[in-house]
């Protein structure tokens, strides 16, 4: 599983925050990557909850250099002013500037006839659910990102029984982080187990 490194501190200066490629984000970054070919050099980024959308928009940021310049981001741009919105869009095309608009809402309905007619034509990108292998990538960054040891086989007990929610495996990380301290106990099966249960319900299915 690869992984961008955002030039980006978080926590500590030497743990940049990073974003997990896997199935569901590598269309997105491959597109993210090539502004050039956007209709109307214009994006609409939408995903679930915690799927990386802002983290991708700053690493699209980033991205811009000297000679074509750096690409414009709005981060929830579903909740701007529309008429706000349709002007950035005017001038993001008299700038020859791509324009990369992250969205929240799923759809996302716009009143403006003439902002939605434009963003319409506009490239539409979506963050879908993780894999299993996205999954273990997941954990196993967000679980370094805390300096928290998972134990032998945590990826591959955990992977196949998590919800395939960007939001809940960060909870389910977090879950174990705080029952490891609690206890004070390495995060091994017995903790894993009461993590899956405290995020998922004690109902989960269980693999064999």
């Amino acid at each position: 599983m690869s992984q961008i490194a955002l030039p980006l501190a978080h926590r500590r200066a030497e743990d940049p925050q990073r974003i997990v490629i896997g199935n569901a984000n590598r269309t997105v970054i491959e597109a993210l990557r090539s502004p050039s070919e956007w209709p109307f050099r214009t994006a609409i980024l939408t995903g679930p909850p915690r799927s990386g959308k802002s983290l991708l928009g700053r690493w699209f940021s980033a991205q811009g250099s000297a000679s074509r310049g750096r690409g414009e981001v709005v981060d929830g741009a579903n909740l701007l002013d529309e008429t706000d919105l349709f002007h950035r869009w005017n001038r993001a095309q008299e700038d020859g500037r791509p324009l990369l608009l992250i969205s929240d809402a799923q759809p996302w309905d716009i009143a403006l006839p003439d902002l939605r007619s434009r963003l319409g034509a506009a490239l539409h990108l979506e963050i879908a659910a993780p894999d299993d292998a996205m999954v273990a990538g997941l954990m196993e960054s967000l679980a370094a990102q805390r300096a928290l040891v998972l134990g032998e086989g945590a990826l591959t007990y955990l992977a196949p029984r998590a919800v395939r929610s960007f939001a809940d495996i960060e909870r389910l990380i977090a879950t174990i982080d705080r029952l490891s301290l609690e206890r004070k106990a390495p995060a091994t099966l017995s903790i894993w187990r009461d993590a899956l249960e405290a995020v998922q319900g004690a109902e989960q299915p269980r693999l064999l």
